[in-house]
Parts: C-alpha cells; structure tokens; sequence
C-alpha cells in the first residue's frame, strides 16, 4: 500500500512535501519523496493532508483502571503491601476496554501501561500496541519498567492503616531496603550458577527486582515535589540504576539538576487541575522548560486523569507555552519510543519500522485539524 501526495512529518527527519509512504506486511518500506510504487499496489491519495508517526504515550493506566464499571475494572494498585515488584500490568490489561479505542480515536496507538502508584514499588509495567483482542499479541516490550512510588500517595496508602511508610523517610528506606535485598539475592544466584546446593529459593519481587539492578529495565518512578524528584534521582544514582522520573511536576525547579543528568522524564498530566498539594505548580511550562535544560522530554496523558484521545492537545498547549514545535512532537513519538526501549519499532515513520501512523486534515497542533484515520501496523483501526 502507498499513500501519496501527503505531507509527511517523520519526526526523526525533516518534513517531505508532496511525500510518498509505502508499506508492506505491516511495515514501513520506505518514506519519501521519489518512491517507486509497486504494480498492482493499493494507492492512497492524500493530497493536503498530513500523515505523522502513530503517537506513543509513556505512561498510561490504560485498560487497568477504573473509568465506569468500579471495583469490577479496579486491577491498578495491589494495595496490599508495599513492595509487590513480582506483579505485572500485563496480568490485568483488559484489551476491550474503550479506553483502548478512546487512544486510537486520538492517534496513540503505543501505549505503557503502569501500575499505579499506591505501593513504594508498585510491579512491572509492559508496552502494547492499543488494538487487538489478546494482550500477549499486542505487546511491543514486557517488562518495560518497574514502578516506584515516592511522596504523598505510598504515605496516604499505608499511613492512613497505621502502617509504614507514613513519612518520606519511610518510603525511601523501603525502597533502599528492597534494593538491598535484591542485591544480596543477585549474588546468592550469581553464586548458586557456579554451586547449584547455594541456589537460593524462587522469590518473585527479588527476581523482579534483579532486572531493574542488572539495567534490563529501569525503575520508573512517580515523583511530583521537587524534593521527591531528587530523591528518586539520589536513589538510583545510589545504586546504579536506569530511571525515568514519572510525572515531574516540580521539574522547573530542578531542571539544572535534571539537565545534567540529561533525565528521561515523563511529564504529565499538565493539563489537569490540582487535585492534591502535590500537583500545586503544575504547568504547560515544565515540558519546554525541561527540554531547553537538556532532558529527554516526554509528554504523557496519566490516562485517565487526561484522557488519552486528547494527548496530542498537552502537546500542542506545551508548545503555545514555550515548547519548540519539533521538540513538542518528538515528546508524543520518538522521545518517548527511545525512553520505553521501543524505537525499534516505533515513534517515528522509517524504513523496517512499524506502519504505525495517522492521517490529519491539517497540523495537530491546530484546533480545527482532524483525524481522518489511523493505522497500526498496516491496519486501518479508525476512520
């Protein structure tokens, strides 16, 4: 299939006028604009219209929280103790639910699903595509991550019951100690490979945890306050560990801090009111702020605290406040595909990735612009 006389953003390269997108087995052949069209090929033509990369939203609660039906959708937060690093979003995703068509009417058609943040270390997260009926064929990378959880919401989790951690204190000592923990856990495998006798027994959050020490998945923390985003930072540096900082809704008055590290943050929601004292400076500001600072910026929607299908707005609002048009883009497509470890394959419109990509009457970032449809892997799931 080719679809013709489009403007094309691929995001990792200048705009094409007038360009050409072949495709063939669900991936992307080439991009351009002298591209030799296959006899016998199905043409599109989309004269004045603009074709851009599907959008990857980095962090999402998609098809595990409630949104309608309550406790019976209710699969988020195992709120019963605070470390459960073994459990795993993939477990709980129900790929019917509509938040799933609710992302692909907005153009997102690669999404992190993710814990929430109830636990100090909530699980394991996955990345999926937004369409199909079995979530093991929808999965892009599983594990992705592992979530933590710094500030007011392990505090109100556990110290509402009389239980620890009720001070940040609390919080960052279960985290090191789980740490710690798992550290020793690694070396007792390390050493039972060499004597099978010194095998330690099967511990799942240990062995969960094994992959975030050994960097084959980072640890993925929700950190609003400044002070919180420090020390998630601290944390990780402690231990040598892969990061993102989730949220980072204080992350202007550390942006130097961050910058330096060059952090892969993931921020959002920026359009939201503030529902707790957390979220008191919260701003379209932060996302450019941050990225003129040095660090990898992601624009994320928290689904469903920002509904999904309007991701493309926080990105559009993020460069009506200071945000640079290819910087604001990149946050919604390839920033957040290199974060999830997933730019392989998505994030931009290249040869031999996926035919990930919608189709637009006119500039997202436009108000009147619309989606006229979408495709995931070379299938049209909208429009």
């Amino acid at each position: 299939m080719a679809i013709v006389d489009a403007t094309i953003y691929p995001v990792s390269s200048v705009p094409i006028e007038n360009g050409i997108l072949l495709m063939s087995g669900g991936k992307i052949l080439q991009v351009g604009e002298n591209v030799t069209i296959p006899q016998g090929a199905t043409v599109i033509d989309a004269k004045g219209k603009m074709i851009l990369p599907g959008f990857v939203d980095a962090h999402t609660h998609v098809g595990i929280w409630s949104e309608w039906y309550g406790q019976a959708e209710s699969d988020g937060n195992e709120g019963s103790n605070p470390v459960t690093a073994s459990v795993r979003a993939i477990d709980a995703v129900w790929p019917d639910h509509f938040a799933f068509k609710d992302a692909r009417s907005g153009g997102v058609t690669c999404v992190q699903v993710t814990p929430g943040s109830g636990n100090v270390i909530g699980g394991e997260t996955v990345v999926v595509k937004t369409f199909g009926t079995v979530v093991d064929d929808m999965v892009v990378r599983n594990p992705a991550g592992m979530k933590g959880a710094l500030g007011e919401n392990p505090k109100g989790s556990y110290g509402s019951q009389g239980k620890a951690p009720k001070t940040r204190m609390g919080i960052a000592s279960i985290l090191r100690n789980a740490l710690f923990k798992a550290k020793d856990y690694l070396r007792k495998l390390e050493a039972g490979l060499e004597d099978p006798s010194k095998m330690p027994d099967t511990d799942l959050d240990m062995l969960s945890l094994v992959k975030v020490l050994k960097k084959e998945i980072p640890l993925r923390v929700h950190a609003h306050r400044a002070d919180d985003i420090v020390t998630a930072v601290r944390i990780a540096e402690e231990f040598d560990i892969d990061y993102s900082i989730e949220h980072c809704t204080d992350g202007i008055e550390v942006a130097d801090f961050l910058g330096k590290r060059k952090a892969k943050v993931n921020i959002g929601p920026t359009i939201w009111h503030r529902a707790k004292i957390e979220t008191l400076n919260i701003s379209p500001q932060t996302p450019g702020a941050l990225s003129r600072a040095g660090c990898h910026v992601s624009i994320i929607s928290d689904h469903p605290f920002h509904p999904i299908q309007h991701l493309v707005t926080a990105a559009a609002v993020a460069w009506a406040n200071g945000m640079s048009e290819g910087d604001a883009l990149k946050a919604i497509t390839l920033n957040p595909a290199i974060t999830l470890g997933v730019d392989d394959r998505v994030g931009s419109l290249e040869p031999g990735k996926d035919a990930d990509f919608s189709i637009w009457t006119g500039h997202p970032f436009k108000i009147r612009s619309k989606i006229e449809a979408v495709f995931i892997e070379g299938e049209k799931v909208f429009g």
